[in-house]
């Protein structure tokens, strides 16, 4: 046989060992299987596992893939390694999606192996993983759960935000996680390198009415750092993520170069210098499932409350005159996340939570102080409880 012959039959063969694969993708309906490697074929390396099991089956379009990935878990190359090593699971919160060394107690694989108290086995609505496919993400958590890939020679730079930036949520996210090209000193990830604020309502940062959100923690793995939201209520609003590469504090990587930040809409962020500061901007509208504040006002606070002599405002530490219900724009301002004067244990309406909020124990008769209101009024129909319980459990929103 000639060398042109031999070269022949070469691309023969590869060509048929690559329609399989090229055919095997589906549109999430689990109708085709998943790619199907030769045994011993899979490498224990981070990058071989991106390539050949989470790109092709679990970032596709319509599951870990864009702005509306399930729990907010992005697979694609750029992010899944900083959302998955050291990242606690949102489903089940007291386990690390991977946990280096332990794969036992790594959610991926008890998803991947069906073995998870809480949904379906992943690939979902598709064929399961071969064992020794899991085996080999088995080993690579055993080992570690290193990132193989080259890192860059570059100053640390940020290759991908969740919410994705510019987005537009429909629900609260539970954290912000930032994920870089290079080891972070995690020491330099804390409340004065990783901000989150909101706009104060107008969509601006340049107009001084910002409100700093407060997280229930921040964190940082090598790869990624988080800013957690757990427990915390989030306003329809927009939303700016800051993570600092100047200034007396700032981020930065094991060998003590600074963030290089600037963003201007396409990862990875900077401009080739070390130093510069990171902004990503988001929006939140949760859709209202019941009564709006508007429609509160119009039924209860207007004609049970705002009454002479009553709570009629200017605000003030004086009642009931200093808790002025008398427009939804003062409702909101004197009862979402403002201490009870009666009460300071508790606030007038603590946003998700209708249970403690004062408010709510005022009008249903159960609170520790004071009489039901509205006082000297009739009780209120349990139907416009029921309206204003709901407006509360869904955030409590202007």
């Amino acid at each position: 046989m000639n060398s042109s012959q031999c070269d022949n039959n070469k691309n023969i063969l590869v060509f048929s060992l690559l329609i399989p694969l090229l055919t095997s993708c589906t549109g999430g309906d689990g109708s085709g299987l998943p790619p199907r490697l030769p045994p011993g074929s899979l490498s224990p390396d981070f990058s071989a596992i991106q390539a050949n099991v989470f790109t092709p089956n679990c970032a596709t379009t319509g599951c870990h893939l864009g702005a509306g990935a399930p729990q907010g878990l992005r697979l694609d190359d750029a992010n899944s390694f900083g959302m998955l090593v050291g990242i606690a699971s949102s489903e089940q919160s007291s386990l690390l999606r991977v946990a280096p060394g332990d794969p036992d107690n790594s959610y991926l694989i008890r998803k991947l192996e069906g073995s998870a108290s809480v949904g379906g086995r992943m690939p979902l609505n598709a064929p399961p993983l071969e064992q020794t496919t899991i085996d080999v993400i088995r080993q690579w958590i055993t080992a570690g759960a290193i990132d193989d890939r080259i890192p860059s020679s570059e100053p640390i730079r940020v290759t991908a935000l969740s919410p994705i930036p510019g987005s537009a949520l429909t629900a609260s996210p539970t954290n912000i996680v930032a994920m870089f090209d290079r080891e972070l000193d995690v020491s330099t990830v804390n409340v004065m390198t990783f901000v989150l604020e909101a706009s104060g309502g107008d969509a601006s940062f340049s107009d001084g009415n910002e409100i700093p959100i407060a997280a229930a923690s921040i964190t940082a793995t090598p790869a990624s750092a988080t800013f957690d939201l757990s427990g915390v209520a989030l306003a329809n609003d927009t939303y700016r993520v800051r993570l600092f590469g100047s200034g007396a504090s700032f981020v930065m990587d094991l060998d003590a170069n600074a963030l290089d930040g600037e963003f201007s809409t396409t990862f990875p962020s900077g401009d080739g210098i070390a130093g510069g500061d990171f902004a990503a901007t988001f929006s939140l509208a949760i859709p209202a499932s019941g009564a709006t504040l508007d429609e509160l006002q119009a039924s209860i606070f207007t004609p049970s409350c705002a009454l002479s002599g009553c709570h009629t405002g200017p605000a003030s530490s004086t009642l009931p005159a200093g808790m002025d219900l008398s427009s939804a724009d003062a409702s909101f301002a004197n009862l979402v996340g403002i201490t009870s004067l009666q009460q300071p244990a508790l606030s007038r309406v603590t946003a998700n939570d209708p249970d403690v909020s004062y408010l709510v124990q005022k009008v249903e008769g159960t609170a520790a102080s004071g009489a039901r209101m509205p006082l000297g009024g009739g009780v209120l129909d349990q139907t416009l409880i029921d309206d204003l319980r709901e407006w509360i459990s869904d955030g409590a929103n202007r």
